[in-house]
Formats: structure tokens, sequence, C-alpha cells
């Protein structure tokens, strides 16, 4: 029984020297983080293929159950749109090869401009992808999520596939105008969708937003501590995100996301002990 959580990266300029030591070089920030969560977002591989000699570092900072959720490039989902990319996927796979089971999962991230009328494209990449990695896919559309025929078509297509659908759960930072500079950002940035809490497979991942103030955070994921309560006493073994706009205190909240989780499934393993950001001391 394990349930993971994580952040959408491992190294944050406001959590330098307060949550993780300071400075660090390159080649040790993601161990640091590691003792904070055991999960994290692959955002960065969405905007470029990592060097295999860079996943290399990555898989020797973590230990064999960190999870990795990798998103694919955005030239294969958004620019090639799951159609001609044999040639960066393998790249991309050859890259990411050194994780090994630390690959928890590859998230297809699709643009909101993929609707159901796409879905086919999705079948026929799922079913050509390389069968050692489980799959999930996140997609934007509205319809997907509001219109039930959508709905099942999608999700026969992600069952056939063993792939899991990931929801991005912004409800809770839309529910009142923002109050912050980070927040008015999001505001323009975020998807605002329906809800979604199905999950598909044993190992589903949940993406939540959340506000900048702790408590409107921590009101707006109570209905997921249920949830993946319920999923660790099915015998599945979620892993889940928390962001916030501004992310300065991600780690901090991961992990108490995993504390209330924790108090109402007291057989699950406690999170690592955070690395200390400085020297220990007697006194």
């Amino acid at each position: 029984m394990r349930l993971h959580v994580g952040c959408a990266m491992w190294t944050h300029r406001s959590w330098q020297g307060r949550l993780i030591a300071h400075p660090l070089p390159v080649h040790e920030r993601l161990r640091h983080y590691a003792g904070w969560c055991d999960a994290v977002e692959g955002n960065t591989t969405f905007y470029a293929t990592p060097t295999r000699e860079t996943v290399e570092s990555w898989a020797r900072q973590t230990g064999p159950d960190f999870r990795f959720v990798l998103k694919l490039p955005k030239v294969v989902t958004h620019e090639r749109r799951l159609v001609d990319a044999d040639a960066p996927l393998r790249a991309y796979f050859d890259a990411i090869a050194p994780l090994g089971s630390r690959t928890h999962a590859l998230w297809i991230q699709l643009p909101g401009s993929f609707t159901p009328t796409d879905v086919p494209v999705l079948a026929d990449f799922l079913r050509r992808l390389p069968p050692g990695h489980r799959y999930a896919v996140e997609v934007r559309h509205p319809a997907f999520f509001r219109e039930p025929r959508a709905t099942r078509l999608l999700e026969a297509v992600l069952a056939e596939a063993s792939a899991e659908w990931v929801p991005f759960d912004t409800t809770a930072f839309f529910s009142t105008p923002p109050t912050s500079d980070a927040e008015r950002e999001a505001w323009t940035k975020k998807p605002r969708l329906p809800l979604r809490t199905a999950a598909l497979t044993d190992r589903p991942i949940v993406r939540y937003l959340g506000r900048d103030a702790e408590a409107e955070t921590v009101a707006g994921w109570q209905r997921w501590v249920e949830i993946t309560a319920g999923w660790l006493r099915e015998g599945r073994s979620p892993t889940v995100f928390v962001h916030t706009p501004d992310n300065a205190d991600a780690p901090l909240l991961a992990r108490r996301f995993h504390d209330e989780v924790r108090a109402r499934v007291p057989a699950l393993a406690a999170l690592p002990e955070p690395i200390p950001t400085g020297p220990l001391t007697l006194f």
C-alpha cells in the first residue's frame, strides 16, 4: 500500500535555504527534494528531451521507489498531434531509459483543441507505444467531461491500453477571485474544467491546484483525501501532485496531504524525513 505525493517541480527559488539546503549544485537538488516528496511531475520533458546523462543523474539522486510522471514532448502531443512522431519518440524513450522502474507513468497531455473526434488518433497512438511503460492521458476539451458519450469513448480507448485518465482539479482555485499576483497569473493560464474523480486503473494520478492561502488549499482537497483513502483501501496505489499558484509551500502541503490520508489509513507508511537544510548541532 503506497501513496506517493509530489510537486510540479523539484527545485524552486523560494525553497532554497528554507526547505532545501542552499547553495546546492544542480546534481544534488533532486536528491534533497526527494527527502520531502516521493514523486514529481516531469514537466521539463515537455519542452525538451533531456540527455541520457542528465537522466542518469536523476536516477542516481532517487531511490527505486521514487516516482517520475514524465510528460511526452510537445513536438509529439501538440505540434504533430500524435502523428508521424516516431523519431522524437525514439529519442525520448532512449533518453529516459536510465530511470527504469522510477518511470511511474508517461504523461500524454493533450491540447484543449484535441476533441472527441480526435480520439481514434489517440487510440492508434496508444497501440503503437512500447508496452514496457504505463501511460496516462490528460485531456482539456470540455466535451470529455460534460458529454457522457465523449466520456465513454475516451474511457474505452484508455481501458484498452490500460492507461489512466489524469484529472487536473482546478475547482478550488476558481471558486473565488484571485487575491495575489501569482493567482492572477494562474487565473489566465490554468484550465477551468469540470471535476473528475473516477480512477480507471490501480494507479490513479491526480493533479490538484489550490490557492496561495493554505487554509483554502487544504479545504479544497478534502474530497481528495477521502477519495485517496478509499483507493488505498481498494488496493490501488495513487499518486497525488499538489500545486499552488506560487508553489512556495508545495512540498509542505504535499506532505500534509499525505499525513491527512494516513490519519484515515493508519497502515500507510510514512514519508521519508527531509534532509536538514543546515549542519546538525548539539544545541
